[in-house]
């Protein structure tokens, strides 16, 4: 291939990742470890904690919720866990309608490829970690391609290193840097491991809020979703517009 013709598929590969691109609609905010009543609530699948029921699939979860006042096409969510855990997959759910020791409705889930990034926050001997799924603003593995409509929404994301020894634990936050709406002290934590059946996160320390986000495609909300074929034209026009280019350098 001639240098062209790099530039073209560089393009459109820069379109592509445009499409899923995320921007950060909801982020429960920065843990602070000088709080007082900074903490960590186990989020993990591991050797430590373990998978119990097989209609469970993680040993411990936890789930903040959200609020949108609009549609909107959800690629990728995070939680930002203190832990030494080395995860590659990641367990994560979107649900409505939650409440104490109810489970609500379960609108999308599934396990994919974790993306492990430091925040250069630290607490309680362990190192902080963003732990995503799907897309962030640079980061992209598979976009998640969730539809939501107006309303509230509890998520999960739960890293996954089943061999490994160590532990996990979602990052509490008391709004530092938050982002979005969401309810405090509506978050829950559900686990077979410990008992727990989407208990009240306040009764297993100071929960107010997780340090946890959510990603947003900002090109595709539901009401306006780009045809594939679309960004078929578009690329049939760049080649297009390239095979010009060539013939008139031909010349």
């Amino acid at each position: 291939m001639n240098k062209l013709t790099y530039i073209v598929l560089f393009t459109l590969l820069c379109f592509a990742l445009a499409a899923h691109a995320g921007i950060l609609i909801f982020y429960g905010g920065d843990f602070d470890p000088n709080n007082p009543n900074a903490d960590g609530l186990a989020n993990e699948n591991d050797a430590s904690v373990p998978q119990q029921w097989a209609s469970f699939p993680v040993g411990a979860a936890t789930y903040q919720n959200f609020i949108i006042n609009k549609p909107l096409l959800i690629t990728g969510l995070f939680a930002n866990d203190l832990g030494d855990l080395n995860p590659t997959s990641g367990y994560w759910e979107i649900r409505t309608k939650v409440h104490q020791g109810f489970q609500g409705k379960l609108l999308a889930s599934g396990t994919t490829v974790l993306t492990h990034i430091p925040t250069g926050r630290s607490g309680f001997g362990y190192q902080e970690y963003q732990d995503l799924v799907g897309c962030g603003v640079t980061t992209c593995a598979t976009p998640l391609n969730v539809h939501l409509k107006a309303g509230q929404y509890w998520f999960s994301v739960v890293p996954q290193d089943t061999t490994g020894a160590g532990r996990s634990f979602n990052s509490n936050s008391f709004g530092l840097n938050q982002i979005g709406k969401d309810i405090a002290n509506q978050q829950f934590f559900d686990s077979p491991f410990f008992n727990a059946f989407f208990d009240n996160a306040n009764n297993w320390g100071v929960f107010p809020t997780f340090s946890s986000g959510v990603y947003d495609d900002p090109f595709a909300p539901e009401d306006e979703v780009p045809e594939p074929s679309s960004l078929v034209l578009l690329g049939s026009g760049l080649v297009g517009v390239a095979g010009v280019v060539r013939s008139k350098l031909d010349r």
